[in-house]
């Protein structure tokens, strides 16, 4: 563990005015999806506090990672995106913004879907460490890890939010 101290409900604070202000200069139609785990929780609950009608979208990075063959299937949740992508402007929204190779993933499972008119990211925090050119419309925090540890969203019985610092366990 380390002394980082991260509040991630003022952060979640943050990200709902700037997804807000994100969806106001965005035509219509927009949509959230939310990258599993830590993102779909995010983009439900921004669905509920922005008063959007119906049910954000879920979005799993699991069949399109450049990693599939060492890790397998992940056992999060799949693909919900109850909405019509085609012609959508969708705003993806992710816990953790790291190397980029999970949006990467997520990309290509969203094209999977139809063509988005737009996607847009909003993260609750940027690590930095990117290994690809993917960068946030929307970013509540910015902090500097070492690439031996991790930073985790977890979310307790009541919904309330937190962050989990670790440093990699040696393989």
């Amino acid at each position: 563990m380390s002394a980082l101290q991260l509040d991630a409900e003022q952060l979640y604070l943050a990200l709902l005015k700037g997804v807000k202000n994100l969806i106001a200069s965005t035509p219509e139609p927009v949509y959230l999806a939310g990258i599993t785990s830590g993102g779909a929780w995010l983009a439900e609950r921004l669905q509920r506090d922005l008063g959007r009608d119906g049910d954000a979208g879920v979005i799993s990075s699991s069949m399109h990672r450049d990693d599939f063959a060492q890790r397998g299937l992940a056992l999060s949740a799949q693909t919900v995106l109850p909405f019509d992508v085609n012609g959508a402007h969708v705003i993806l929204i992710d816990d953790v913004l790291y190397t980029g190779r999970t949006l990467r993933a997520v990309i290509n499972e969203l094209f999977d879907y139809g063509r988005p008119a737009s996607v847009q990211l909003a993260v609750l925090v940027d690590r930095g460490g990117r290994e690809l050119p993917i960068e946030a419309r929307v970013c509540a925090a910015t902090v500097v890890l070492a690439p031996t540890q991790t930073l985790e969203l977890a979310r307790d019985d009541q919904g309330r939010l937190s962050f989990v610092l670790e440093n990699k366990k040696e393989a």
